[in-house]
């Protein structure tokens, strides 16, 4: 186990039912800094709440035994736009890298603004902007802080075969659902630290809040 990683005990309390590969494509990824790569991405049917989530299987994945593995939440304004509002894009560029050189996973999940979606989680960037963090500005919605529910990537991860995982996550309640679903998590992997100032609020606010482990400056 890495120095910078810390242990979760991997407990069953439920599996969730099978779902299946569908296709499998290779496709090749350029960013905006230059960096490249290609991914073989997996579709998938059976999922649990129907919707159209991927996997993308980078560098060596099938060479390892326990892959190292990112659920990463759908965030089109941080992922495809790069807002700034969040650490989204750039832990999506950081993980497709970091996985690339040990070989494993990144689940692409469609769960926008932490499930409530697209348009809600706007709705609540507003009331941020009224001096709400971004959990208390879930709240006011009538939403939960956070809605994400992670059968579909314990799925995902039963049907392509990988029962344990090194889990790159700073968030707590992520290793603890797969945990649940009947994945191991053999270890925790934290991300790095994306701060500005436009999102060391909010980066302040998934500390407090739900015990995210970043090392944020004082």
């Amino acid at each position: 186990m890495s120095a910078d990683a810390s242990p979760v005990p991997a407990a069953v309390s439920a599996v969730p039912p099978a779902a299946a590969v569908r296709t499998k494509v290779r496709v090749p990824l350029r960013f905006s800094d230059g960096w490249e790569t290609t991914v073989d991405v997996f579709t998938f049917t059976g999922l649990a709440d129907g919707k159209e989530h991927l996997a993308l299987g980078i560098g060596d994945y099938e060479g390892v035994a326990v892959p190292l593995v990112r659920p990463h939440s759908e965030c089109l304004t941080g992922d495809v736009f790069g807002s700034q509002r969040c650490d989204c894009g750039p832990q999506l560029r950081e993980a497709l890298e970091r996985i690339g050189e040990r070989g494993g996973y990144l689940l692409y999940l469609r769960q926008e603004g932490r499930g409530i979606g697209l348009y809600a989680k706007l709705d609540a960037y507003a009331l941020q902007d009224d001096g709400l963090d971004t959990y208390e500005a879930n709240r006011a919605l009538g939403r939960g802080e956070d809605e994400r529910d992670y059968t579909a990537a314990a799925q995902m991860l039963n049907a392509l075969g990988v029962a344990a995982i090194r889990l790159l996550s700073d968030n707590p309640d992520k290793a603890r659902q797969l945990a649940q679903l009947g994945t191991q998590v053999a270890e925790r992997v934290p991300t790095g630290v994306h701060i500005s100032d436009a999102n060391v609020r909010y980066l302040r606010a998934k500390v407090e809040h739900t015990g995210h482990t970043l090392a944020l400056p004082a």
